[in-house]
């Protein structure tokens, strides 16, 4: 092996084409953060001249067709139609299935541990395809395993302690608690691999400093890239007309952090004032959302849409009155962006990185405190009453978006992260060792 080929392959990697393995566990297609970050951004990436292809779990991902995806079936154990089923014994039948039906047995959610484990399983016959592979916050033990042979980084959208903090004090019986407790396990294990790897790219100011805090990731290992939208494709339709006293919001998971509730509590406080309806981007879901539409009566004011595509959702962004997010905390958010970008007035709670995102109350959102169904009922009826006021902040918004973000942009900075660590000195002896053995 020569100087000269290192110093030509090193070159490369500072300034050329990269080939890259993207890692996604649960790349759910059309709502949830994985799923659309998935999608958008190895389509960019894609786009500025770089080869991708997707390692998934289920749900799989919708990608751009240039990509390709590499299925990692697991027991899908938490499917919409079957969740928490318990597989056949005939399932059983390699090590990480056995051991995901080992977790569900102890009540833990085993996914990141498993999946981590048969994308080493993968992409260890692949050492020489790869230039880096990069984690969407799986964080399983066994991204160190992969980290070892090819150079790795993740990123982590907020720290899944914030999802177990509000579940705990949402859920008031002691067994249920200690349920809760048990599942979230897994948190402690993504800590430790995040504090690991060299480079944590996250989303949000408000996320590095809470990831810092919660899972003791040290603060000079992780760096701000936030996610985008596509403005020419979430954008205003002039030609639809709005109807009156029409909500819509996202709900990609029936949990206590995503504050659905607060949202039926103040719809129903706003019903018995006016006709209302709220769409909700999302499955209908047995659980405690379902529970609390039944017992405040709210069945015939509420409209779910599912398995829908973006172009869809931009058309009923522009049917709808107001866009709502009612989160109690969240490390971005998309819909946020998406709904600005489409110049839909948004509501949105300040939990988490939300004022980060959406900006000043008045001026590019109506904000209020999150987990408070009166303020929110409120900020709704504020918006609502308010055709001239709704109209300024859904221009505003856009604005605020379109100078801010975009998925190229995102790209262009997330390869920035990836040059940075590829750069360092012992992923340089990957390099070195690889070309040794390509020569071999």
């Amino acid at each position: 092996m020569s100087v000269v080929n290192v110093q030509r392959e090193l070159d490369r990697l500072r300034e050329g084409p990269l080939r890259l393995a993207y890692l996604t566990y649960r790349g759910k297609p059309h709502v949830g953060g994985q799923g659309v970050y998935t999608r958008h951004l190895t389509k960019a990436l894609a786009d500025l001249g770089h080869h991708v292809e997707v390692y998934g779990g289920q749900p799989y991902p919708v990608l751009d067709p240039r990509i390709a995806l590499h299925k990692l079936p697991s027991l899908d154990i938490f499917n919409d139609n079957f969740p928490g089923r318990f597989p056949a014994y005939w399932e059983l039948n390699n090590w990480p299935n056995a051991l995901e039906a080992l977790y569900l047995l102890r009540g833990t959610f085993g996914e990141p541990l498993t999946f981590s484990l048969r994308a080493y399983r993968a992409l260890r016959e692949r050492i020489n395809d790869f230039d880096l592979v990069h984690d969407n916050q799986c964080l399983g033990k066994h991204i160190l395993s992969i980290e070892k042979i090819i150079p790795t980084i993740a990123t982590l959208h907020h720290p899944i302690t914030k999802d177990r903090k509000l579940e705990m004090a949402h859920t008031k019986t002691y067994w249920k608690r200690r349920g809760i407790s048990r599942w979230y396990s897994f948190v402690k294990m993504q800590g430790k691999v995040a504090s690991r790897l060299p480079r944590i790219v996250v989303v949000s100011e408000n996320s590095i400093n809470d990831i810092h805090t919660d899972m003791k990731v040290s603060l000079d290992r992780m760096r701000l890239v936030p996610v985008g939208v596509d403005p020419d494709l979430f954008k205003p339709i002039p030609s639809v007309v709005r109807k009156p006293h029409h909500l819509i919001t996202t709900a990609s998971a029936d949990v206590a952090l995503k504050g659905l509730s607060f949202l039926l509590e103040a719809v129903a406080k706003l019903r018995t004032e006016r006709d209302i309806h709220l769409t909700i981007i999302g499955k209908p879901r047995v659980g405690a959302s379902a529970d609390l539409i039944e017992s405040l009566n709210l069945g015939d004011c509420i409209t779910y849409v599912s398995g829908v595509s973006d172009e869809r959702i931009v058309e009923l962004y522009a049917e709808s009155t107001l866009a709502v997010v009612p989160s109690l905390y969240e490390g971005f958010s998309l819909p946020s962006i998406e709904a600005m970008s489409a110049g839909i007035c948004l509501v949105a709670t300040t939990g988490g990185a939300l004022p980060e995102v959406t900006g000043r109350d008045g001026d590019t959102v109506l904000s209020c405190p999150p987990g408070d169904a009166d303020a929110l009922a409120t900020a709704l009826r504020r918006g609502l009453d308010d055709e001239q006021l709704r109209t300024k902040i859904g221009a505003a918004g856009r604005t605020r978006v379109v100078e801010r973000w975009s998925w190229r942009h995102c790209a262009a900075l997330t390869v920035e992260q990836y040059r940075d660590v590829l750069m360092m000195p012992h992923n340089i002896d990957k390099v070195r060792r690889r070309l040794e053995h390509t020569i071999r």
